[in-house]
């Protein structure tokens, strides 16, 4: 028989647990939709197989991912193209009261129009034309590293994205309408978002994947020292209270954790033994009202099974109060995405 692929149902399926306290509400502030990528797709039943695997899992929000485009419509219009597919799906979603409804979309739009607010005004208005109360925010990944060679999954963005001016009149503009502002980037560049979270302070901002933290090429071996200076941008960055943080994505490829290459994905004592210092920092400095865990599938899936990673986030907080788990596990992600 053929070895199972990462990633894949019966790779998955070699790690069970018992799910730990299956009837915590929670809500899902992370995950992606899409075809045809790491050679599968992961649409709607891909998504409710995963949230009906144990955990209570009551309501999701998509993030951006480039999929589904409108490739004829004008560069800046393109993203309309997801947030349309994207909209009809969380309205199916929302049809099943008893699974996980798709209830926030935060798209992708180039805050570089700033520099034109009428012309993102108009842009930020679509998004909204399209999905109503769903859309709930912007993402636009600042995420970009000198050798994207080394990397799975490279980051697309511009050189120094988060210090042109016309993005931050951007983000000035996102917070005066009342929308967050999401964004992905690597270790290198916290220090860049601190800057950025600083000059921003009216808007509410959401550092998605602990900053990924890289593990592969120049960065491999070199986690003990990327941690302390992690560790420093963390305090830094928790003096702004614009900023939240999703507690989650640090199961992708480009971490160096490995488990993508190994014969079973992780299980939740691997993943609470090598991340809890990460974890336990990131609380910490912010506090449980200021943080969400996240899934991040099915990125992360190629490295952990759904009901395992909710397992981990479990036990990472067993010392926690109830109050505190009610934030991390649901509270937080409803009043930053502004869910029911």
């Amino acid at each position: 028989m053929a070895e199972a692929k990462p990633g894949s149902a019966e790779w998955l399926q070699q790690v069970q647990e018992d799910i730990i306290d299956p009837q915590r509400p929670i809500i899902d502030p992370h995950h992606h939709l899409w075809r045809k990528r790491f050679n599968r797709d992961y649409l709607l039943d891909d998504l409710w197989a995963d949230t009906d695997s144990g955990h209570n899992i009551q309501q999701t929000v998509f993030i951006e991912c480039r999929a589904f485009y409108d490739k004829q419509a004008p560069a800046h219009l393109q993203s309309l193209g997801e947030t349309r597919v994207i909209t009809d799906i969380a309205r199916q979603s929302r049809q099943q009261a008893a699974r996980a409804q798709i209830n926030g979309i935060v798209a992708n739009a180039d805050l570089r129009l700033g520099a034109d607010p009428d012309a993102l005004r108009e842009v930020l208005q679509a998004h909204r034309d399209i999905a109503g109360d769903l859309f709930k925010g912007i993402r636009q990944a600042g995420a970009r590293d000198p050798r994207p060679e080394d990397l799975v999954i490279p980051g697309p963005a511009p050189a120094y994205l988060y210090g042109q001016e016309s993005f931050r009149q951007g983000l000035r503009l996102l917070g005066e309408l009342g929308l967050t502002y999401d964004t992905w980037h690597y270790h290198h560049q916290n220090e860049d978002f601190c800057e950025l979270a600083e000059a921003v302070p009216d808007t509410t901002l959401i550092l998605d994947h602990f900053g990924t933290p890289l593990g592969v090429g120049i960065y491999r071996g070199s986690r003990d020292a990327i941690f302390l200076q992690w560790k420093q941008d963390m305090r830094r960055l928790a003096r702004c209270p614009n900023v939240y943080v999703k507690l989650g994505g640090m199961a992708m490829p480009d971490n160096g954790f490995g488990w993508h290459t190994h014969e079973r994905p992780a299980s939740s004592d691997e993943l609470v033994s090598a991340q809890r210092s990460w974890y336990l920092h990131m609380i910490d400095c912010f506090g449980p009202q200021r943080c969400m865990f996240e899934s991040n599938f099915p990125v992360d899936r190629l490295s952990i099974s759904y009901p395992v990673l909710w397992n981990a986030f479990k036990k990472l907080s067993t010392d926690f109060s109830e109050a505190e788990k009610q934030a991390l596990f649901h509270d937080t992600a409803a009043g930053v995405y502004r869910l029911g």
